[in-house]
């Protein structure tokens, strides 16, 4: 296990004591309780996000006005 330090609202950390002293454990197991469900709710983004990504931000302006469009260079 590995030691770190947090820095919290005064009013969450009174609210993590309270949860602790009522479930007699420490602050630090309710700590890492709420971290270990944070994480497990996380999904890692699918790595094919982005990857027909052009840069330009404007190709649905461009597509309205089709008759004028020139294609532009894709390198």
């Amino acid at each position: 296990m590995q030691r770190t330090t947090i820095m919290a609202p005064e009013h969450l950390i009174d609210k993590l004591r309270r949860i602790a002293a009522d479930r007699h454990v420490s602050l630090a197991s309710v700590i890492r309780e709420a971290l270990e469900e944070r994480a497990a709710r996380e999904q890692p983004k699918p790595r094919s996000l982005g990857i027909g990504d052009s840069g330009y931000t404007d190709t649905s302006e461009l597509a309205s006005d089709w008759h004028l469009y020139k294609p532009r260079d894709w390198r």
